[in-house]
């Protein structure tokens, strides 16, 4: 079976990736076994939980059966992602997980999807990201399993690499921001290259026929001192040229990216999701027009649905989008009662939010279907639920 080494920035099971992980499966090999490693988020409370969602993302979108194991023994597809990359250090070491992860790669055989947290003990130093940018440790490296050393690699692998979540501070390179990174980046043994990988992409290295690839939504950045490459999504190389990069012998900085850049469709994320749903019932509301406000209510419903098995979630995730759907379906109540003082056809007001409140209970959303009728009694339509159906009376 050929070798496939996959390396995520972030957004491991997220609907971004799952193109992705689908074409690292169809090399597999019919009945192969696949294994999730949970040892970086193995420490939290919710741990069974984590890997539940990632099971079941595996096999309804990818077709993967997965089984959860502490050992990659006998795997054809090993994945890990989330949590502490120093927590799976330890524990790797110890357990001799990291030596087995790189065999694999030395014998170019299996595929080995690493992302995240794990992705980020990949290249011969790993960010200690969780005790640098919670604890306020001082920035420092720890030694990683260097599964870019037998690819002919001397480097560091830096996922969340675009990341924004600090706002008003910089979070970018994992949480490092651009001064904790420069000052770690001396540390480093001479000739070391950072390779920094964007949320919701990937690195995809062919170990057999040593093509590589960038997928998704970002790119790869390779960074030396007094050279920046940025591989864009789309980019196609061998890595023959990635360690030519790597190696500081790009000639001028910022060089155009080597191969041919294809054109794919950037995949969205639930928080531009989030705020697409919130700008379409705002511009609903303030119309007013209660069917597109039930439906941005709806299509808001089905993107927490779509994302549910998201172990991650970059900027909020899921929790984010239920508040909102909350508050959202506050305010078409507000809209309801609003309609009523004016008189304004409150049968094409309500019929809409009925429809909205059927779907829900459909799905199983009985609170958030709850929720919706309180906020309709708040505007003065009680629904009441018959044999025959939902039955509502307008305010006496």
């Amino acid at each position: 079976m050929p070798g496939l080494l996959v390396l995520m920035g972030s957004g491991e099971t997220s609907p971004t990736m799952v193109e992705i992980h689908r074409a690292a499966a169809r090399t597999l090999r019919p009945g192969a076994r696949a294994v999730l490693l949970d040892t970086p988020y193995a420490f939290q409370e919710n741990s069974a939980d984590i890997s539940a969602r990632a099971c079941r993302y595996f096999a309804h979108s990818v077709g993967l059966d997965v089984e959860v194991a502490p050992a990659i023994t006998g795997a054809d597809w090993v994945f890990s992602g989330p949590g502490s990359p120093t927590y799976a250090l330890d524990r790797w070491a110890g357990s001799g997980v990291a030596g087995d992860l790189r065999a694999r790669i030395r014998a170019r055989e299996g595929v080995t999807v690493l992302a995240s947290a794990a992705a980020c003990t990949a290249g011969l130093a790993t960010v200690p990201v969780y005790e640098i940018y919670k604890v306020g440790a001082e920035p420092h490296w720890r030694e990683g399993i260097d599964l870019l050393e037998p690819l002919g690699l001397q480097a560091v692998l830096i996922p969340h690499f675009d990341n924004a979540e600090g706002g008003t501070h910089d979070t970018r390179y994992c949480y490092l921001g651009e001064r904790r990174l420069s000052r770690m980046e001396r540390e480093l043994p001479v000739g070391t290259a950072v390779l920094g990988l964007d949320e919701h992409t990937a690195l995809v290295v062919d170990l057999e026929s040593e093509s590589v690839r960038v997928a998704g939504r970002g790119g790869l950045t390779v960074r030396r001192p007094g050279s920046l490459t940025v591989l864009p999504s789309g980019s196609r190389t061998h890595l023959a040229e990635l360690r030519r990069l790597a190696e500081g012998r790009a000639g001028t900085p910022a060089p155009p990216p080597p191969g041919p850049v294809e054109t794919v469709p950037a995949e969205v994320t639930l928080e531009e999701s989030i705020q697409s749903c919130e700008e379409l019932f705002k511009s609903a509301a303030a119309r007013p027009d209660m069917v597109a406000a039930a439906q941005a209510v709806l299509d808001l419903e089905a993107e927490i649905v779509k994302w549910a098995a998201d172990t991650e979630e970059d900027a909020g995730g899921v929790e984010q989008a239920r508040e909102l759907m909350r508050l959202l379906i506050a305010r078409l109540g507000e809209l309801a009662s609003t309609a009523t003082q004016r008189s304004q056809g409150l049968p094409a007001l309500v019929e809409p939010l009925l429809v909205l409140r059927a779907e829900l209970r459909e799905k199983g959303c009985y609170d958030v279907a709850d929720a919706l009728r309180a906020a309709m009694a708040r505007g003065g339509v009680l629904v009441e639920d018959t044999p025959d159906g939902p039955r509502w009376s307008p305010p006496s």
